[in-house]
């Protein structure tokens, strides 16, 4: 229970050996597990050059981990938001949420993250941070289910951008 209490430090990515734990979390994991990518899918997620990784720490633990994008056709992704089973439900996920979320709006009025239809635990989360269904990609991964394609939005992106000049 201490874990629970202790302060989380949100920091980029820095060893293999961290690259490979956050890989083999997110490869034993569902919706990975069910969307059947591997360990090595996650590998080239998390080194892709257009991909930035933050972990979340207690003490020295990672506690979970995201790769975001602010580059690409649809500049704002939270692609993976991945937490540690024994720290779920400590608010993890909702740091690390909004440390991507900072970071992204700092490129973009927009955030965009696909969810899995059969994953309801997640949208419940990702609806109660004030995302909104825009679209859903029927099987867009794999046969059968749907991607839910969700935004969070603080501007019309020509308005962000005039602000920003």
């Amino acid at each position: 229970m201490e874990k629970k209490k202790a302060a989380v430090n949100i920091e980029g990515i820095k060893t293999q050996e961290e690259i490979e734990f956050c890989a083999r979390l997110r490869a034993s994991s569902d919706p990975w597990v069910t969307l059947q990518r591997d360990y090595d899918a996650a590998i080239s997620s998390l080194t892709a050059p257009d991909h930035e990784v933050y972990t979340a720490k207690v003490d020295d633990d990672i506690a979970g981990f995201a790769v975001i994008s602010v580059t690409g056709a649809m500049v704002g992704f939270l692609l993976t938001l991945c937490i540690v089973p024994e720290f779920q439900g400590c608010r993890i996920g909702s740091k690390l949420l909004e440390f991507c979320e900072k970071r992204i709006l700092q490129e973009s009025p927009n955030v965009f993250i696909f969810v899995s239809s059969f994953n309801t635990s997640a949208q419940e989360f990702y609806f109660k941070h004030g995302y909104k269904k825009v679209g859903e990609l029927d099987d867009y991964v794999i046969e059968g289910y749907s991607e839910l394609l969700l935004r969070k939005s603080i501007a019309a992106r020509n308005d962000f951008f005039k602000s920003k000049h």
